[in-house]
């Protein structure tokens, strides 16, 4: 069974919620009831040093009478919901706001020593088991012209804190669930944002290994997930055309090789079985000739444009005059021209005019675009050749003034193999290479190659090279 990421997630959301409720019950309520104690320890310390500045000071400097000092006392004892207590150095309970002074004899508290507080103004426990609840007890010493009198100490119940401190961890608790819920709330919501597209995208993912590429990704978001949806259909759109370019590939390849071989295959076996009489062999072993001629030029070809294909294809750059080696491939033609009444105009700018580049290569490109310009030129026709700069980069255009390219053809003269329907007359000798061949080595230099084209008027193609000045070094 195929696994998916989707339980990964659930078990995760309620992992966090089992240990959100662990931190919570143990972590987060320690941390808060140590805040609630520490914070009730510090409100009855302030009130125990304000009873002992002034209700015990005015006490004890007979401002105001034990009865007045218990009713106050008794007042903050409502109020605080903690026993007040006015107790000596030596451990006699002297006021207890619980218990009027006349009432019942003074008590005393066993093993009573102030430094059992530990240097703190507050402990808890039981106070020398004289309480059977446990209690927070907070002590302010009374001090009367610089002499401790004796002690204010509050007790509280410690039920009251922990009532207190667990209606906090209530709200914690619900708080925890609310965010627990907005988890579950963004869980469905990745799922429905992410997850449900991924699933899709790998559903076609698949479709397309196994070679169906009819069926496109259908998700359009403006983000990371819709450009990946995107980029899956783009590639399986070229992938589509890769295919069926390669189709169109085999085929041609096929055409082109099967019909030099026939006609070789045949005229091989009509001088065998004598069909083709001895004196006629020479005529049909230079047309044997010529279509091995062909066969090799199209090998080559390939060889040459599978060079190509493959990345980092090697490039000899050096600097070189781009206005003589145009020069010199025009040189070549000169037989081929002269039989055809063909000149060439070249319109070069400067004596020289420098650019960094593969010499062999670009000779080979303006080798190409002639040849292909004198295929298609008519008789006492001029082929003009010409150089211009412009914006750090050279111009080279080659204009013709032959039959043109249909203007449904100007975007396949590129492809391997593809000839017009009306250059195939003319065009005996081509393997339909030539132009695939040209633009793979533009492009391998990173620079761009066009073409203008009108049918009966000519067509001219015009390629970039990047220009070399010598304060360039």
């Amino acid at each position: 069974m195929k696994k998916t990421i989707y339980p990964k997630l659930f078990i995760g959301y309620l992992l966090f919620g089992i240990l959100g409720f662990i931190i919570v019950s143990t972590i987060t309520s320690h941390l808060l009831f140590d805040y609630v104690q520490s914070k009730e320890a510090s409100n009855l310390y302030k009130e125990a040093n304000l009873i002992a500045s002034d209700y015990a000071f005015s006490y004890y400097s007979n401002a105001i009478s034990l009865t007045d000092f218990e009713q106050r006392l008794e007042a903050l004892d409502t109020y605080l919901s903690a026993q007040i207590w006015v107790v000596g150095r030596d451990g006699d309970i002297l006021v207890n706001s619980r218990k009027k002074s006349d009432l019942f004899p003074i008590e005393s508290i066993p093993d009573f020593n102030i430094s059992d507080f530990n240097h703190q103004y507050y402990r808890t426990g039981f106070f020398y088991n004289y309480f059977d609840t446990e209690q927070i007890s907070v002590y302010a010493p009374i001090s009367v012209n610089y002499k401790i009198r004796g002690y204010i100490i509050i007790h509280k119940p410690m039920h009251t804190l922990v009532s207190y401190h667990n209606g906090l961890l209530k709200i914690t608790y619900f708080t925890f669930i609310i965010l627990f819920l907005c988890a579950f709330v963004l869980l469905a919501i990745f799922t429905y944002m992410i997850i449900l597209p991924i699933k899709k995208i790998a559903r076609t993912a698949s479709e397309y290994a196994a070679g169906k590429f009819e069926h496109p990704v259908d998700i359009h978001t403006n983000d990371e997930i819709g450009y990946l949806a995107a980029s899956l259909t783009y590639m399986a759109d070229e992938l589509n055309t890769l295919e069926e370019d390669q189709r169109k590939f085999v085929s041609n390849v096929s055409h082109d090789f099967r019909s030099p071989l026939t006609s070789i295959k045949g005229y091989v076996e009509a001088m065998l079985d004598g069909t083709i009489p001895t004196e006629n062999q020479e005529k049909y072993l230079n047309i044997i000739l010529f279509e091995t001629e062909r066969l090799n030029k199209l090998t080559m070809g390939l060889l040459e444009l599978n060079k190509y294909d493959s990345r980092g294809t090697f490039l000899d750059i050096s600097t070189f005059d781009i206005n003589n080696t145009i020069k010199m491939t025009v040189q070549t033609f000169e037989g081929i021209c002269k039989d055809k009444r063909i000149s060439f105009e070249l319109i070069l700018t400067g004596q020289t005019l420098f650019t960094r580049a593969d010499m062999g290569k670009i000779q080979r490109v303006i080798y190409n675009l002639i040849d292909n310009a004198i295929k298609f030129s008519p008789s006492d026709s001029v082929i003009t050749i010409e150089t211009m700069m412009k914006n750090e980069k050279i111009f080279v255009t080659i204009k013709d003034r032959g039959i043109g390219i249909p203007k449904e053809s100007l975007g396949k003269i590129w492809e391997r193999f593809y000839k017009t329907d009306s250059s195939r007359g003319k065009d005996k000798k081509g393997t339909g290479l030539g132009l695939a061949i040209v633009k793979e080595i533009i492009q391998s230099h990173k620079e761009n190659i066009n073409v203008i084209s009108t049918e009966g008027v000519g067509t001219e193609f015009i390629f970039t090279l990047p220009l070399y000045q010598p304060e360039d070094e």
